[in-house]
């Protein structure tokens, strides 16, 4: 594999950086407001526990206790937050050890939590648009009989995944990676009645296992190569490791950031994810599950920055990803995978601006959070939308939705101009530094970036067009009507954060911010003047955005989806025949080598030792005739042993 990657090396290969290597800054203990870290995951966890062995007594106040734990680590981690930007910048980690987890020979691994402008900006990721996304869910699932435990398990991956982001180890981290698995697969498979999602969360599950067993074996190859899991001892060590050692590893880190961040390979789960309540929908795409990959190669960048070859599989893994979901969101009618689509391919941005190096890796997790406002912005709309339609997510039977729910219209326009990346909102300052410097690093990788940007403003365009204009296709007895303020107002936070979130660049702020934990790159000369690039973007995105006004806006759009279509757009409806992949490459071989497996067992092992127990018993059996009981039968065998003595005897003498 790694011969493979090396082979493509050259047209993709990224300029040289002008950074050297820097080992993380080892962290401070935590003291004052610090010493707090622990309860941030604590109160959602304290949360879920007692949702879920209370039983139904918490059934009347489940909701407002699991939205309570969440928007308490929220205000936690935003006092924490102010504290470490009253800090210089050479002391913006804080570690806290609460106890000795594993300690066996040379291996110590503490259950320790590292805080660093990385985590900061996590947390505040989490906690506030999980709140947001709790909140709504009070009004989203009011008439839900379990909704008491939908909010134990929306509990439970908010304390997951800040375990994953606050651990100050590998191992740390790989238990609430597993964490964050175990509750998408509850949450997912949440309406359990329904065989699509139960089968759903089985397939989520298991296809993220394939991804966790590349991380498993990364940390087991650093256990190995450098004794510690701590990112500071593997960043101090990384420099006296092998190329070929660090590029193992950095291939390992990127199959488990795959599987979670539903990249190709490893990306058919997510379009069936949306199985699951649309809060899930939300919490998954928005601000937790899909961005733990990105976060995992960020935090690692002192092992990628040492690792050409894996490096480069990250550019390539991430640029076929960005088109491959932008392909896929063309051809939905469903609004929620619609959006699925959407949500692979940005995330595809993001690992691509992670691949780039130093240069990329604040604006990966710009991005990140620019991508958390705006998706979550729209997932919630489309539940909005579903509400309003008698949880019909088909689009082909809306249209014309913009005078019925003009809140939700709003908020979803918002959280479209984002998106496609209009200026002044989020998007644009996100996506389109990606975009600088993929075209800055590598010209081919930056045009696949810009194409992308294209499909972009075309297929969430004919989203727009499908859903809130065009002529009503309304089924009858559907009396479509704007949500509830619980469901609202959460509409009308992130709308106003995917207009504002485009604010964290000025002054190269996050740049500056983040510079501490991912390292600051010369500022390299693009090939054409950022004026000149941005109006190209903008005119790329502008070209989809009119041709999805051409298709759709200016086209009566059926009620039923044609089927004398295209092959690429037969493709794009079979999420490019990525589950046919699946089965032809992994499934049904794994199927044959079962069955032959058993078959070998059956007749081989189960022949050896059944074969053996036959001889056996008619041994046995021919045995027991001559054990019959009678004395004469006795006598007469001693006679003849007797006389068969003597005569062996005569003859040998």
């Amino acid at each position: 594999m790694m011969h493979a990657l090396s082979a493509l090396t050259p047209a993709l290969t990224l300029k040289a950086s002008e950074t050297t290597h820097v080992p993380v800054v080892a962290p401070t203990a935590a003291d004052g407001a610090f010493t707090l870290l622990w309860l941030i995951i604590a109160l959602p966890l304290l949360g879920a526990a007692v949702l879920l062995l209370g039983g139904r007594y918490t059934d009347r106040f489940g909701h407002l206790l699991g939205t309570a734990s969440a928007a308490s680590s929220f205000v936690i981690s935003l006092v924490l937050f102010v504290n470490l930007l009253g800090r210089d910048e050479d002391e913006r980690q804080v570690s806290q050890h609460l106890y000795d987890w594993i300690d066996s020979g040379r291996l110590h691994i503490g259950m320790d939590l590292l805080y660093d402008p990385l985590s900061a900006l996590f947390l505040l990721l989490i906690t506030g648009v999980g709140s947001l996304i709790h909140v709504y869910s009070i009004g989203y699932m009011a008439h839900d009989p379990r909704r008491r435990r939908f909010f134990a398990y929306l509990n439970l991956f908010v304390a997951a995944m800040l375990m994953l982001v606050l651990a100050e180890n590998y191992v740390g981290l790989f238990l609430g990676w597993e964490g964050v698995g175990l509750a998408s697969y509850l949450l997912i498979g949440f309406w359990q009645h329904k065989p699509s999602a139960a089968a759903a969360a089985k397939k989520a599950f298991v296809i993220n296992r394939v991804g966790d067993m590349g991380l498993s074996l990364a940390i087991f190859l650093m256990i190995v190569t450098f004794g510690t899991t701590s990112f500071t001892g593997v960043s101090e060590l990384a420099g006296g490791a092998t190329e070929t050692t660090l590029n193992w590893i950095g291939v390992l880190l990127l199959v488990g950031a795959c599987g979670k961040s539903a990249q190709v390979p490893l990306q058919a789960w997510l379009l069936d994810a949306m199985e699951g309540p649309t809060p899930v929908s939300a919490l998954i795409h928005a601000a937790t599950m899909v961005t733990a990959g990105v976060y995992l190669i960020t935090r690692s960048n002192f092992v990628f920055e040492l690792a050409p070859t894996a490096q480069t599989a990250v550019v390539i893994v991430a640029t076929v990803t960005l088109l491959w979901g932008a392909i896929i969101g063309c051809a939905k009618d469903d609004i929620k995978k619609g959006l699925a689509g959407s949500t692979m391919s940005q995330i595809g941005y993001m690992m691509l601006g992670a691949g780039l190096g130093v240069a990329g890796y604040a604006f990966a997790i710009f991005h990140l959070l620019t991508h958390g406002f705006f998706k979550a912005n729209m997932f919630l709309g489309a539940g909005s939308v579903m509400h309003a339609m008698d949880d019909d997510v088909d689009m082909r039977h809306y249209g014309a939705l913009r005078t019925a729910l003009p809140i939700t219209f709003a908020t979803f326009a918002l959280g479209f101009l984002a998106i496609i990346g209009i200026p002044p909102f989020a998007g644009f300052w996100s996506k389109d530094k990606i975009i600088e410097v993929a075209l800055t690093e590598n010209p081919v990788v930056g045009i696949c970036a810009l194409l992308g940007a294209g499909i972009t403003g075309f297929y969430m365009t004919r989203m727009m067009l499908m859903t809130f204009f065009t002529k009503k296709r309304w089924e009858k007895g559907v009396h479509p009507h704007e949500s509830p303020l619980v469901m609202t107002i959460p509409l009308m936070v992130l709308a106003a954060l995917s207009a504002l979130g485009g604010l964290m660049l000025a002054g190269n702020w996050i740049v500056d911010w983040l510079s501490p934990v991912v390292g600051h790159a010369e500022h390299e000369e693009p090939p054409l003047p950022v004026l000149v690039l941005t109006l190209i973007t903008i005119a790329v995105v502008a070209a989809g955005v009119a041709l999805a006004w051409v298709l759709v806006g200016q086209r009566d759009v059926p009620r039923a989806a044609p089927a004398d279509v295209s092959l690429a757009t037969k493709a794009a409806r079979a999420d490019l025949y990525g589950d046919a992949i699946n089965e032809g490459l992994v499934v049904n071989p794994g199927r044959a080598t079962v069955r032959a497996l058993t078959d070998g067992d059956r007749t081989l092992v189960d022949g050896l030792f059944m074969g053996a127990t036959t001889v056996f018993a008619g041994t046995g059996e021919l045995l027991r005739r001559l054990q019959n009981g009678y004395v004469r039968s006795y006598a007469l065998g001693i006679v003849g042993g007797a006389l068969l003595l003597v005569l062996t005897l005569v003859v040998v003498n």
